[in-house]
């Protein structure tokens, strides 16, 4: 959500978070005059006022806008510090809640805010019809979701899944590899995702940016590793799913993934010494992958090699030239 949304959230005024980032998005006037008068088409007053003395910034009615040495945040209150502790400022910044000492905020405060009061009458315009739009969209992925759960249940019924606690596990590690992978993809893209960022930061800060940087992040310069992953575990799902009988070749066709692994974890750890959560998640399930397979007993039956094996690594092939084919369209248009 963008700065203005955000104050919209925070002044409990009735807004749509997608017209509302839009609105700010195409706002004329990029400063506080430009703000103020988006605010005044929502029907809430607003003021610009540019303080000499700083300390009158925790005197002030909350929420306000004010602007530091960084970015503009929102300031939503002041409480009171524990023992020897001072007054903190609660404050947004990018959407993330933080709170600084008082002396610090008013060190970093250039002066300048913006204050604003919201009136009974205060909302989007046409807020009833983008809510409707937005209540709308919500039910469309909710029917995706339910409608994706009844094909996993249906999957595990008529495959025969649900009789083999190993297969249940490799196939909850396949999904979980999915949502790590379409993670690490939107990385790759550059796409904002919350999810991906809090993930990422678990390791080390920013550590997925350094890694996805690097030339060693795609395979010979010509798929990111990010494409192989959503391919590997979005068609070992399928594969699962429609031909359980060839979930010995699905076991062969991870076992030749493993060694990648090791060279992952080495290169993070020894040459560029920082590490991507989401590519040492991947990792890790790669490894549940293989000691479900092993608690199966699926690799009992890989040899010898047949032909549905190398149809399958054709199968892979041809996904992932499709999903590169679809990266680089989306990195064009961008």
């Amino acid at each position: 959500m963008s700065l203005f949304t955000d104050f919209l959230t925070v002044l409990k005024v009735p807004h749509t978070s997608a017209y509302s980032d839009k609105a700010f998005k195409d706002m004329p006037f990029k400063s506080l005059f430009g703000f103020s008068r988006l605010l005044a088409s929502y029907g809430v007053e607003s003021e610009g006022v540019t303080l000499s003395d700083k300390t009158l910034l925790t005197r002030l009615p909350v929420p306000y806008i004010a602007r530091d040495k960084h970015s503009f945040v929102i300031v939503t209150g002041i409480h009171k510090g524990q023992g020897v502790v001072e007054d903190q400022i609660d404050f947004i910044r990018f959407g993330k809640r933080e709170s600084v000492g008082v002396k610090k905020f008013s060190d970093d405060s250039t002066g300048i805010v913006l204050l604003a009061s919201a009136g009974q009458n205060s909302r989007e315009p046409d807020y009833n019809s983008h809510h409707l739009m937005e209540l709308a969209e919500k039910g469309k992925v909710w029917i995706l979701v339910a409608c994706a759960i009844f094909l996993v249940f249906s999957g595990f019924v008529v495959s025969g899944l649900w009789d083999s606690l190993s297969a249940m596990l490799l196939a909850a590690v396949d999904f979980a590899g999915i949502f790590v992978t379409w993670l690490l993809l939107l990385k790759s893209l550059k796409v904002k995702s919350r999810s991906a960022d809090r993930i990422c930061g678990v390791l080390q800060e920013h550590g997925c940016d350094h890694v996805l940087e690097q030339k060693a992040s795609t395979f010979f310069g010509i798929f990111s590793w990010s494409e192989v992953g959503i391919t590997y575990f979005s068609l070992s799902t399928l594969l699962l799913f429609l031909f359980p009988s060839q979930i010995h070749n699905l076991a062969l066709i991870n076992g030749c993934c493993l060694p990648f692994t090791v060279w992952s974890i080495w290169y993070q750890k020894f040459r560029i010494k920082t590490w991507c959560t989401l590519c040492v998640t991947t990792q890790c399930l790669l490894w549940l992958q293989f000691f479900c397979y092993l608690a199966g007993g699926w690799w009992k039956d890989v040899f010898p090699i047949g032909l549905p094996f190398f149809m399958m690594v054709a199968a892979y092939g041809a996904v992932l030239m499709a999903v590169n084919k679809v990266v680089s369209f989306i990195k064009r248009k961008g």
